[in-house]
């Protein structure tokens, strides 16, 4: 079965449904719309109009698709349905009766946990794939789900094309294992690749799997698109927002310490023997709240006495707030300067400052004024980078986690028939699983300083206010010195960020690779912006423009 994605994010590139319909066969083309931040998006439209709540860009690139999909006999499931499936499924009812496309339509529902947590903007538990394969087992063309894990758009196709049961743990793992693969897109066939130099990455194509009925799979993309597949990019999106070998999530928990890479041709990469295990008896629930107020002045800082100008403005805004000052003040200067620049923004620096506090007001025109009353009486040179804003709403999630049993999971047929899913939810193992056996490490040998990126990739992502970091090695020897130069301690000494959060490493030998999750990092999430940048996507990329004595042998 060949199972193709066409959207990582809501905002992904508007063509790729057409692009993947078009560029060869497919069985299931899926669309994952949905991040935490989107939920809290979706959640103020729902404010607005109660009938909104889902991705409304899906329903435009069905405009002109949804006809070509049913003529090749592709089926499409995807999480665009957001707050609402059951208004975004009316919907494609609607545009297909008016284009005069004849497809059958059904949605998953159950996830709307809003009930339980009224204090919370959205409240949504991510459920698995065995409603969609329940939607597709009585005929339906388009499946379209709410809050589900990302991985359930592929568990749920290849388990109706290949009727696994619940408890086929190693099928259905190598199933999820795929999805996450395929997940985020372009991210897998080269996007926001360690090594894209060297090849062409202007416009990679998005990727697909080749599903087997024993759950193993090759990933690959359409011939005649951009990109690239191989071990490297899989690995980087295997480690991406990921935490232990212990991949846990409702159809089954699998593990990523069992998974084999191996090159199958060009741009193509075989994945075996995963093993999996029981699900968990609790589903993870996702909420998000909204925080509080946020504003953010950004200073320029051009020429002699960067240090002395940031401080002397730092002073005068402090003062001028007084009693009005914001619950939370953060400044951060960052020094982009370069002495004797060509140009007057090499010549100048950024001091950022970022205030928060329940109060629309204190964050509003208290800030934003007293910041622009500066304008005539501060430091030589003196402007900002846009206006300051009266201020906006910022976004805080979290995670909690309840009965699986207890959480609904509803498969509404095209026929409009409801049909109750159990819960897969068994007894998990209990604690992580023995760190794998570290390899010999490598012999003594002249060192020479400079970059990690050199020697080594990384990918690095989001987990609400906690962050990953992925990183491997693209050699045998690489690995050897991975292993043991890269502790706990010596990422706390490269990226001091880290140095007071906890930090837990985890060994995934079949990979290459480490993968550490530092928690707490991003503060209450992506939502709440509490970091330069809020998603950690770059955070890998720091790490691999550290410097550390590496072995010459490697270089």
């Amino acid at each position: 079965m060949r199972v193709g994605n066409a959207s990582g994010f809501y905002g992904d590139r508007f063509d790729a449904v057409r692009e993947m319909l078009t560029g060869g066969p497919l069985d299931v083309l899926t669309g994952d719309y949905l991040a935490e931040l989107t939920m809290l998006i979706l959640g103020r439209d729902r404010l607005k109009d109660p009938r909104l709540g889902y991705a409304k860009t899906f329903l435009r690139q069905l405009e002109d698709t949804l006809g070509l999909a049913h003529e090749r006999g592709v089926r499409i499931v995807t999480n665009a349905g957001g707050l609402n499936p059951a208004g975004l499924a009316d919907a494609v009812r609607a545009l297909a009766a008016r284009i005069g496309v004849p497809v059958r339509v059904a949605h998953v529902e159950g996830d709307d946990l809003s009930a339980r947590f009224p204090d919370a903007l959205t409240a949504n538990a991510y459920l698995g794939g065995a409603g969609i394969a329940a939607c597709l087992r009585a005929g339906a063309d388009v499946v379209v789900t709410g809050r589900v894990t990302d991985a359930a758009l592929v568990t749920g196709p290849a388990a109706a094309h290949f009727g696994w049961g619940p408890q086929e743990y190693d099928r259905l793992a190598g199933a999820v294992v795929a999805g996450h693969v395929l997940e985020c897109g372009t991210q897998a066939t080269g996007g926001n690749y360690a090594f894209f130099a060297g090849h062409d990455m202007r416009r990679p194509g998005f990727p697909l799997a080749e599903i087997h009925a024993d759950g193993t799979c090759v990933v690959t993309k359409h011939d005649g698109t951009g990109g690239l597949v191989d071990v490297g990019t899989v690995t980087a999106q295997l480690l991406y927002e990921t935490g232990g070998a212990r991949y846990a999530g409702p159809d089954v928990t699998a593990r990523l310490d069992t998974v084999r890479l191996e090159e199958d041709g060009p741009d193509r990469v075989r994945i075996s023997g995963v093993r999996g295990e029981a699900p968990p008896p609790t589903l993870k629930v996702g909420l998000n709240r909204i925080g509080g107020w946020r504003n953010e002045v950004v200073f320029v800082l051009t020429g002699l006495d960067v240090e002395a100008k940031a401080r002397l403005v730092q002073e005068q805004l402090e003062d001028a707030l007084g009693k009005h000052r914001p619950a939370e003040v953060r400044w951060e200067l960052a020094r982009t300067d370069a002495a004797d620049a060509d140009t007057e923004e090499r010549a100048s620096a950024y001091l950022r400052l970022v205030v928060r506090d329940p109060d629309a007001e204190r964050v509003g025109r208290a800030v934003s004024g007293a910041a622009i009353e500066l304008a005539l009486g501060s430091y030589p040179g003196f402007h900002v980078t846009a206006p300051p804003g009266k201020g906006a709403p910022y976004g805080v999630f979290d995670a909690v986690h309840v009965p699986a049993a207890t959480v609904p999971h509803t498969a509404v047929l095209p026929d409009g028939q409801r049909v109750d899913i159990p819960s897969a939810a068994g007894v998990a193992p209990d604690g992580e699983v023995p760190p794998g056996a570290l390899p010999e490490p490598l012999p003594p040998g002249p060192t020479r300083r400079a970059p990690l990126g050199l020697v080594l990739g990384a990918r690095s992502g989001d987990k609400g206010g906690d962050a990953n970091i992925g990183v491997w090695a693209r050699s045998d020897d690489a690995w050897r010195w991975l292993a043991h130069e890269l502790t706990t301690e010596r990422l706390r000494a490269l990226l001091p960020e880290t140095a007071a959060l906890p930090v837990a490493r985890h060994v995934l030998p079949n990979l290459r690779a480490l993968n550490f999750v530092v928690e707490k990092i991003l503060g209450d999430g992506v939502a709440a912006q509490a970091r330069f940048d809020p998603q950690a996507k770059a955070l890998g990329e720091w790490l691999r423009a550290r410097y550390a004595d590496i072995p010459e042998a490697l270089l």
